[in-house]
């Protein structure tokens, strides 16, 4: 995967501790990781495609999350010219760019994570 060519302006970059938190501000929010981990995995998706691989989400949290993603520069969204119209979304290059952060998430959840026994035991 190459570099992206596209940097992000943030307002603190001269900090050490800053790269990490512009980063955690980017992709931090509950659904943003997954949303951009679906896309990582199954490419581009349509609306209801991506609803049903992120499961547990609502169509406005979903529609809110695309709009932020959008935002960010994270993902693309495209109108595909079929009958019916359609929208599709993508990875950005700078979204991308995440796939080894959002793997090295993942695979720290796998070796240090387990099912809570009940929802009032869950750490989150």
């Amino acid at each position: 995967m190459s570099e992206p060519t596209q940097k992000l302006e943030i307002w603190c970059a001269g900090e050490d501790w800053c790269p990490v938190t512009a980063t955690a501000t980017l992709i931090g929010k509950k659904w943003h990781t997954v949303v951009l981990h679906r896309l990582l995995d199954n490419g581009p998706l349509g609306f209801n495609a991506l609803k049903e691989e992120v499961g547990g989400i609502s169509s406005k949290v979903l529609s809110d999350v695309l709009d932020d993603l959008e935002q960010k520069q994270l993902i693309n969204r495209e109108i595909v010219n079929e009958k019916p119209v359609r929208v599709e979304y993508s990875l950005t290059e700078l979204g991308e760019s995440l796939e080894s952060v959002i793997l090295e998430m993942a695979d720290w959840g796998q070796e240090h994570l387990m099912p809570a026994a009940t929802k009032d035991s869950s750490i989150v």
